[in-house]
């Protein structure tokens, strides 16, 4: 009996459950990732997500020929060409992983349908993308967690399945055609500080990481300049690094960094349980809080010099500026520019979700819309009328100014006194600033806000 194994978001050898079942259950595998323009149009094919791709596929590639293998790559209609290469390779069984959104669940149950209507099964693994499943706990009389504190403890107190070792060796079914797989250098427009993806980076990057600066997370995941956080986060999103894995090893790191690392990967998650139960959050409003957002041109040119890092706001502009040089920002960053657009400018969430996801490489719906939601007040935050103050954020968070110099070079030699509120600056020190003056008030932003909220 021969298998196929879908590759979605878990492109990795180390800890697969799904790539584990198929080759136990058959002699030879088809190792199969189809390239599916839906996926693409649904807003996926952001530049540096597809470069980030390419190097997880030839590495993917790679690990599979160190073991007699390779992967198969295919572009079209998943359900078509799965279903075409079962048949080609006699494929009596199909494993995936399971995903949380209503596109994957909806491409699973299409998938069903096609492999058993020709005597094929579909086996769905749950726990692969996720350290916890979504559904896995609940509480009581409700479908998901709706505060992350109570999802915290549950899954604190979860049991975790072993990580499994990557296989020894893959006999992959022959007479399965496959296409060349993508290239890095073929996508254009891709940020130039945009990391190498795959496995073995990813592995990498998790055991460096935990070596050096685990120990310190806790209190220094914040720090903007510091830069201490684990940069994972793209490689857990294309699932070349495991979550239950980096749990484990978290754990048995010990320590209050590794803790509070792995309550970050919590965080994840948490998301991933709440868009598995509403799917529509990753486009409507969790908790509707009857919000007017500004339209109109005003508000479009706010948004334009948000997007361009031209605010006037040093650490919302050096927040920008990172993200469109590395396809990534610190997280304090995201909160910061996150709050903002939302509760300084009044601009919808939905604005600024969609151009994260055209940039980051680490965009994935649940973590960036139900983020994005939680800044704004419509999503699971216990404190929705929360406001972020830039200039207090950028002295409590890069106290000296480094990260400010460092992305607004404009800025460089201004003292960390003033680096944070440079429109305070006159005479011939501000003229030398090529800097834009702020493009709201604090008071008036917020002002708006309480306003259209309705607390004035």
């Amino acid at each position: 009996m021969n298998s196929v194994v879908l590759f979605t978001s878990d492109l990795r050898l180390h800890d697969h459950p799904a790539l584990r079942a198929a080759l136990a259950a058959a002699h030879d595998v088809v190792p199969l990732f189809v390239r599916d323009p839906a996926v693409d149009r649904s807003g996926f094919a952001a530049p540096n997500r597809l470069a980030f791709l390419a190097d997880c596929l030839a590495d993917l590639d790679a690990g599979l020929r160190d073991r007699g293998g390779r992967l198969v790559v295919r572009t079209g209609d998943t359900v078509a060409e799965l279903h075409a290469v079962a048949r080609q390779a006699d494929a009596d069984e199909v494993h995936m992983a399971a995903g949380c959104s209503r596109f994957a669940r909806d491409r699973e149950a299409r998938l069903r349908h096609a492999l058993e209507s020709d005597g094929r099964r579909l086996y769905v693994h749950d726990g692969v993308t996720t350290a916890v499943p979504p559904g896995a706990v609940t509480p009581q009389g409700s479908d998901h967690f709706a505060v992350f504190t109570p999802y915290f403890r549950r899954w604190a107190a979860e049991p975790l399945r072993t990580p499994l070792a990557a296989p020894r060796a893959v006999r992959v079914a022959g007479g399965v055609r496959s296409e060349a797989l993508p290239s890095r250098a073929s996508v254009t427009d891709v940020s130039e500080g945009l990391p190498t993806g795959g496995e073995r980076e990813g592995r990498r990057r998790l055991g460096s990481w935990l070596s050096r600066l685990a120990d310190t997370y806790e209190e220094r995941h914040d720090d903007l300049a510091g830069d201490a956080t684990s940069h994972l986060s793209a490689y857990l999103h294309f699932g070349a690094v495991s979550a239950t894995e980096a749990v484990h090893r978290a754990n048995a790191r010990g320590g209050t960094g590794a803790s509070a690392f792995a309550r970050q990967l919590c965080w994840r998650d948490f998301h991933h349980q709440v868009l598995a139960a509403r799917p529509e959050t990753a486009t409507a409003d969790y908790r509707p809080r009857q919000d007017h957002w500004r339209r109109g041109a005003e508000a479009q040119a706010d948004l334009r010099a948000w997007r361009e890092g031209r605010t006037g706001y040093p650490v919302v502009d050096a927040a920008m500026r990172q993200l469109a040089h590395e396809g990534w920002m610190h997280n304090r960053g995201r909160l910061i520019a996150a709050s903002f657009l939302t509760k300084t400018l009044y601009v919808d969430w939905r604005e600024g979700a969609r151009h994260f996801l055209d940039l980051l490489v680490d965009g994935d719906v649940a973590n960036n819309q139900l983020n994005w939601q939680w800044v704004a007040g419509t999503g699971t935050d216990t404190r929705p009328n929360r406001v972020l103050n830039p200039v207090l954020q950028g002295r409590k968070y890069d106290p000296h100014g480094a990260y400010v110099r460092r992305w607004v070079p404009e800025l460089a030699g201004l003292p960390a006194g003033t680096i944070h509120e440079p429109w305070k600056l006159t005479g011939p020190e501000r003229d030398a600033c090529d800097y834009p003056d702020p493009i709201v008030a604090l008071a008036d932003g917020l002002a708006r806000f309480r306003h259209a909220r309705g607390r004035d």
